[in-house]
């Protein structure tokens, strides 16, 4: 198990931190990380244990000369992980300001009245296009028998950003498995 490393200092960069959990878990100085030291490693910085999907993309991920993770790599890992962790609490405030009556997810309306505030000139059509993208993408997820879950990982997060058009308006797994899947069961059983 890795040792806690020393909060001295603690004000200091996260690719200090990075560094500084690095060496805590690689205690035999190996100089990588091995499955094992990697996952206590993420607990430490990001207070979750990675799954073994996640684990698995990672050590396939790096380079296996040395049968884990070198400190280059895992600064690299870490900081495009930080990254993620703040784009997205960065949406989930947003989407916080503009779910005005607490309910955990926005109607067409409240789409409406967020994108008119922020962006009084984008034509409705645009607003209600991106609005409407959200069910299709719940009834392939739920067809796949892929996990809503999924739509919550910094790669699937960075592809809809990036390559979907109006895929960031996708909400996080709670609001689509509260909101919209019970709809799209619905409809699927009419069928």
């Amino acid at each position: 198990m890795c040792a806690a490393p020393s909060r001295a200092g603690s004000g200091r960069s996260s690719g200090e931190r990075y560094v500084r959990v690095f060496e805590a878990c690689d205690e035999d100085k190996k100089g990588y990380l091995s499955r094992e030291d990697f996952k206590v490693a993420v607990v430490m910085l990001f207070g979750y244990k990675p799954s073994k999907m996640e684990v698995d993309s990672v050590m396939a991920s790096v380079q296996q000369k040395h049968s884990g993770i070198l400190l280059e790599e895992f600064l690299k890992l870490m900081s495009t992980k930080k990254a993620a962790q703040l784009h997205h609490s960065e949406i989930r405030q947003i989407f916080t300001a503009f779910d005005m009556q607490y309910r955990g997810f926005l109607t067409l309306e409240d789409f409406k009245r967020a994108f008119n505030s922020i962006a009084p000139k984008l034509p409705e059509r645009i607003i209600v296009e991106a609005f409407r993208f959200v069910q299709p993408w719940v009834k392939t997820l739920a067809g796949a028998n892929i996990p809503l879950s999924k739509t919550d990982h910094p790669l699937v997060r960075e592809f809809l950003d990036s390559r979907v058009r109006n895929g960031g308006a996708i909400l996080a797994r709670t609001q689509l498995t509260e909101t919209y899947l019970p709809e799209v069961y619905l409809k699927e059983k009419e069928n």
